[in-house]
């Protein structure tokens, strides 16, 4: 057969995938893409993987023992039992309905977070929800790993209408080309982080764009431990400052601007609430109670704490109160303890500047972060299959799982409620690898190992689906029809079939389906449709909305034929808070006050001493030297990969040093720990270690290593907690705070040694006991 080429879209990207003899045995770039992801390259050794999920399978425990807590779940030596369709589905479904009838659907946890597919339609998400939702609901999570502390932060001090446009309706590139002077971005401008969008980009055009920004004369400082955070041909100034130390670094030049009267005291005392707390807080003053003052938060102090000479802050602060200045604070930087304060104490800088709502001013939170982030919006919304409604009033902030299982009934506090954790007995989950965004994975296998029941669709045998008691075979992208489309996005994609489904594997529209029917609300699940006519439904009722807005696209065929449509209804917003700053009497923000709230009295009211109500230092736990953990770990998010998906392919595995994630570490810092480039090395912290292979550079401010995440978590060595490099397996699992409870697994404190002994083998990849790969 000769080969053919085929297009498709992940969250990576839009390309293509040359197809010979029913394998994907290449990819190709999108021609219309102007920086295509190398991550692409992934795709043909992941695809047809040993790995792969090819037969419906049962843990062996399980299906002697029945449902019940097991500590072995999890266990590397651990045997499943593969088993027919038909009779998978019935065992999951009579166990559905044993932990509905006996506990009710509280608990049923539906834990798909995650990026399994770009497609609208097969969204691992949006289809376990409707099927959970149609068998009575479930306990759901709330915000996410990625920037949970700007999803509930940010509501209060801006309202939810002005917080959603920050998130989604950023200033594009475009905008900042043709106004911004000076962009200061904490967290830097990373560009592999832009390879990724929830849903995918029609081309890559964040790299581009910021290249265009900077030769047009937009000068970009990044302020970050990491000098490659931010590529190289922007010609991006530098300040390197210890990991953690952001709010200090912004306070010191919230204390300029101050102090040299170059705070624009207009526009606070106009457009927000609390600036004059904020600067008796930076001056050294106390507040009502003697708390939170005393020490006067200047350059000086700052360098002590950031390692930032205090002449670079002053000189930074003057630039950016004479230049048009955008404050951009990456998701990065909030994902550590405290994580709400470097966002409060940026957008107190944003406003203490006077540019918040000009356009090319003011504050972000996103750029570097997410492709789609400055590349557009679409207000109108998006092809979307219908989730339906869960009728359980029962939830979790996501980054918490692992406490809910460990503790139910236990109580915490979340947003201004004492809330209590529910009683899960049933873990559903699809599309994602919370053993690869959650924190502390010895601690969460040991949460996993409380539940009754675990359930995973997976692709391939990650170490989710080695936790589960019942693990559903499901396809990938390449293996189904779909539709491709995100927020932002240049244009609607049709996603066709490539090859045939390995193995066993169904689409989970299918599984769910027949689970439906076998629980007796078939038709409620599927509305007598088949996943097919549900795409040209979807697409049709996008098409009609446009359609009520003057806008047109064509009809379904014409589109599949055609494989794409431009993008209607997209716009380049200009400014946030821009209509606010032009009539704030007429368009107060929904805030109590009407206005940006650099004092909070909601949030003061609850009493958090971990976030109190303005902008304040609390030191987070990287930042306190300690003898026994030297060094600063920073566990960003890696280039190989989009998190651990396809962390086999050929771009990934190119990456690793004798088979493990690289560590990289300055030169002062490996001599000192008498390790060497290309040694294999053991990373450890009061939680756990690792195994990873060394890479030294001078990228890196001394006393900082860098380990990225997603390397396949792999506890089947002697001696360390993950053989692979998985730097979760170091990662506390606490939450920001009290207010948004959010992911901290950006930072924590370890130590590096040579690794001496054997170098145990990578067994990540293995399929498990009893199972026959395809």
């Amino acid at each position: 057969m000769s080969a053919t080429s085929h297009p498709t879209s992940a969250h990576w990207g839009s390309y293509r995938v040359v197809v010979d003899d029913g394998r994907v045995v290449g990819v190709r770039p999108d021609p219309d893409d102007p920086a295509p992801s190398p991550v692409m390259a992934n795709t043909p050794g992941a695809q047809h993987h040993t790995s792969r999920v090819a037969r419906p399978a049962v843990r062996r425990r399980w299906l002697e023992h029945g449902p019940g807590p097991d500590p072995r779940r999890g266990d590397p030596g651990d045997a499943y039992v593969e088993v027919e369709w038909a009779a998978v589905l019935d065992v999951l479904a009579r166990e559905l309905d044993r932990v509905r009838t006996e506990h009710g659907n509280a608990a049923i946890y539906g834990g798909s977070y995650g990026w399994g597919s770009a497609g609208r339609v097969h969204h691992a998400q949006s289809l376990l929800h409707r099927f959970l939702n149609t068998i009575g609901g479930y306990t759901r999570s709330r915000t996410t790993y990625s920037h949970g502390a700007v999803e509930v932060l940010m509501p209060h001090l801006l309202g939810t209408p002005a917080a959603n446009r920050l998130l989604h309706r950023a200033p594009s590139w475009t905008a900042i080309r043709e106004h911004t002077d000076l962009l200061v971005s904490f967290g830097g401008l990373r560009v592999s982080n832009t390879w990724t969008a929830s849903g995918g980009r029609g081309a890559q055009t964040a790299a581009p764009a910021m290249r265009a920004a900077a030769e047009a004369g937009v000068e970009l400082v990044s302020v970050s431990p990491l000098a490659d955070d931010t590529a190289e041909d922007v010609r991006a100034e530098r300040i390197s400052l210890a990991p953690g130390t952001d709010t200090a670094v912004m306070l010191a030049l919230m204390h300029v601007l101050f102090t040299e009267g170059l705070a624009d005291t207009a526009f606070l005392d106009r457009y927000t609430v609390g600036a004059d707390r904020v600067r008796a807080y930076v001056a050294g003053e106390r507040d009502e109670h003697g708390r939170h003052g005393g020490v006067e938060r200047s350059p000086e102090w700052a360098e002590g704490v950031s390692g930032v000479p205090a002449g670079e802050i002053r000189a930074l602060a003057r630039r950016m109160a004479g230049r048009r200045t955008l404050v951009n604070v990456g998701w990065s930087v909030q994902r550590a303890r405290y994580g709400e304060q470097p966002l409060w104490a940026g957008l107190a800088l944003a406003c203490c500047l006077g540019q918040v709502g000009l356009p090319g001013g003011g504050f972000a939170s996103g750029y570097g972060s997410m492709g789609n982030y400055g590349g557009g919006s679409t207000p109108l919304g998006l092809p979307r299959m219908p989730q339906g409604n869960n009728p359980v009033d029962s939830f979790i902030p996501v980054a918490r799982v692992a406490d809910m299982l460990l503790h139910p009934g236990e109580g915490y506090r979340f947003d201004g409620r004492d809330l209590r954790y529910p009683d899960v007995r049933l873990v559903y989950w699809a599309g994602g690898n919370p053993f690869h965004h959650h924190q502390d994975l010895a601690r969460l296998s040991r949460a996993f190992g409380r539940a009754e029941t675990v359930v995973v669709h997976e692709t391939h045998w990650t170490a989710t689906a080695r936790h589960a008691d019942i693990v559903v075979p499901a396809t990938t992208v390449l293996e189904r029809d779909d539709l491709a489309a995100s927020q932002g996005d240049l244009s609607v994609r049709a996603m066709p079939r490539a090859v045939a489904p390995h193995g066993q594997a169904r689409d989970e529209y299918d599984t769910y389906a027949d689970l439906a029917g076998r629980l007796g609300v078939g038709e409620a699940f599927t509305e007598g449709r088949t996943s097919g006519e549900w795409m040209q439904l979807v697409y049709g009722r996008w098409r009609s909305m446009l359609a009520r807005h003057g806008l047109e696209v064509p009809g379904f065929e014409e589109f599949w034929e055609r494989g794409r449509v431009e993008m209607p209804g997209r716009v380049e917003d200009e400014a946030l808070l821009g209509g606010f700053r032009a009539d704030p009497e007429g368009s107060p923000l929904r805030t109590p006050s009407g206005r940006i709230e650099l004092f909070s009295q909601t949030i003061a009211s609850f009493g958090y001493e971990d976030c109190p109500g303005h902008p304040v230092w609390l030191p987070s736990p990287v930042v306190a030297e300690d003898g026994a953990w030297p060094l600063v770990l920073v566990a960003n998010q890696p280039s190989g990969r989009l998190h651990s998906q396809q962390d086999m392919g050929a771009h990934s595995a190119a990456q690793k040093v004798r088979g493990r994630a690289p560590l990289r570490m300055h030169p002062e810092d490996a001599r000192a720990a008498g390790v060497s480039d290309g040694d294999a090395v053991r990373v450890s912290g009061p939680r756990g270690s690792c195994l990873a292979g060394l890479v030294v550079s001078d990228a890196l401010r001394p006393g900082v290593v860098q380990l990225s995440t997603g390397a396949w978590y792999d506890p089947s060595a002697e001696g360390v907690t993950c053989a692979h490099g998985n730097p979760n397996a170091l990662t506390e699992d606490a939450g920001t705070s009290s207010l948004a409870q959010g992911c901290t697994g950006q930072v924590v404190r370890v130590r590096v040694e040579p690794w001496t002994g054997p170098l145990p083998p990578v067994r990540a990849f293995e399929p498990p006991r009893g199972v026959t790969p395809a």
